[in-house]
């Protein structure tokens, strides 16, 4: 299939220099180490020329993605599919049985799995798919997973490998040195290695604004509810140092009629997707997160990041930021510090200080409302359908419907909010596609 073609179905006109180089990097028969920063569009970086290598007269796997976090699986499952190649792909991760993904995998014929190297392992153990052509390997986020401990999972996997001829390693940070256990430019055997590094001179810095908010109080809640009703329904995104902190403040903020949603590693897996659409969606305009939101997510047109808790360096400060001033966009980030708090030592001590009004605004309310359709993709399902029975029989118009998203259960679509209580009423006792079916508002 041609670029332009995948260009095309992407919505995409052009590459970064970063992707081209990439690209053509990645002809070559050597290993590839890739360095750039969160945001500048990796994914597509190693995913367009995979695509391009893989051959249509092989009936099997011939491509393993490893990555540190099943959001991170699903989103380079999402744009290999929105790719529309004539190649299948799936995500494999902990938290749904094992025995479900192995019924995909038989069924559709996967030419590529991405997974989290503990939940690949399962799979690779029970034998349940072929590795013989399993000739690349992808390890995204590479630094990341070596931080989460997977370090001997990686080296298990690669070690159930045994057909590999290229490995390529994507990371936002430069590592010191490659472990061995890769296999990455060591022996006599494996090729050399390509490192493109694109972390110098690629910086958001010029396109972030940079400002801290002064709380008068050590309990910094009250000033972080006034600076979110500033913000208005700008996306925003709070980052905190702990779960417990997270669940605190959705509570706080709640509890003050503002909404936002909570997203940390604790949380079900179905939870955590749930807010992840609705603050994509724009129904849900603050999300509130751990570190687990700096990386590895596909969220656009983030305008601000608020640091409640100052992270634990300057890398994972790099890394929270990276989710604004994506691309070419703008955005701002916010330092939220008690009077007495110090900067750390790499910001610049005369940060300007964003004042709040002394009025609050009312909290605004999002345009959007997400609702809950009890049917997907198992149910033959689609976005057609969606859209044609939201305007056919909930009188809605183009304008009204935003982003539509199917599961394999269930769906997920964005309403204009002010129109949601007419349109359940329309939709009360209606059958879609001759199923009748739960459609509420997402909790």
């Amino acid at each position: 299939m041609e670029q332009s073609d995948i260009l095309r179905n992407l919505r995409i006109e052009q590459l970064t220099p970063m992707q081209e180089a990439a690209r053509d990097a990645y002809q070559s028969d050597k290993d590839l180490v890739l360095l750039s920063p969160t945001g500048s569009g990796k994914t597509l970086a190693f995913l367009l020329p995979l695509v391009q290598s893989l051959k249509a007269d092989v009936q099997g796997v011939q491509a393993v993605v490893l990555v540190p976090s099943r959001e991170l699986a699903l989103q380079i499952e999402n744009v290999f599919k929105s790719m529309n190649v004539p190649f299948k792909a799936m995500s494999c991760y902990g938290g749904r049985p094992a025995m479900d993904e192995h019924r995909t995998m038989r069924g559709i014929n996967p030419a590529v799995i991405i997974g989290t190297p503990g939940r690949m392992n399962d799979h690779l153990r029970k034998q349940n798919f072929d590795t013989r052509f399993v000739t690349t390997l992808v390890i995204d986020e590479f630094d990341k997973c070596l931080e989460f401990g997977f370090h001997d999972e990686m080296a298990e996997v690669i070690g159930q490998l045994p057909a590999l001829k290229k490995r390529v390693l994507l990371s936002a940070t430069d590592a010191e040195e490659i472990p061995q256990f890769t296999g990455v430019g060591g022996g006599e055997s494996s090729p050399q290695v390509v490192k493109l590094n694109f972390l110098s001179g690629e910086t958001v810095s010029g396109r972030l604004d940079l400002q801290k908010v002064i709380s008068p109080e050590k309990d910094k809640l009250e000033t972080l509810y006034r600076l979110l009703c500033t913000l208005g329904d700008r996306s925003t995104l709070v980052f905190v140092n702990y779960r417990e902190s997270v669940e605190r403040t959705v509570a706080y903020l709640k509890s003050k009629k503002f909404p936002c949603d909570a997203f940390h590693g604790g949380m079900e897996q179905d939870d955590r997707e749930r807010a992840l659409y609705k603050f994509r969606n724009g129904s849900c305009p603050v999300l509130v997160s751990t570190d687990l939101a700096a990386r590895g997510l596909d969220i656009p047109g983030i305008d601000n990041v608020v640091h409640y808790h100052m992270p634990v360096n300057e890398e994972a400060f790099t890394h929270r930021n990276g989710r604004t001033a994506r691309w070419e966009a703008r955005g701002s980030s916010f330092l939220l510090l008690h009077v007495e708090e110090r900067l750390p030592d790499y910001l610049p001590e005369e940060l300007s200080v964003f004042e709040l009004p002394e009025q609050t605004p009312k909290p605004a309310k999002p345009r959007w409302t997400t609702l809950y359709i009890g049917k997907g993709k198992k149910d033959k399902l689609n976005k057609v359908d969606i859209v044609g029975f939201l305007y056919k029989k909930g009188g809605l118009v183009r304008e009204d419907v935003g982003q539509v998203d199917v599961k394999e259960h269930y769906a997920f679509v964005a309403v204009r909010r002010s129109k949601v209580k007419q349109l359940l009423t329309l939709l009360r006792g209606e059958k879609i596609k001759g199923m009748k079916t739960l459609i509420e508002e997402a909790r």
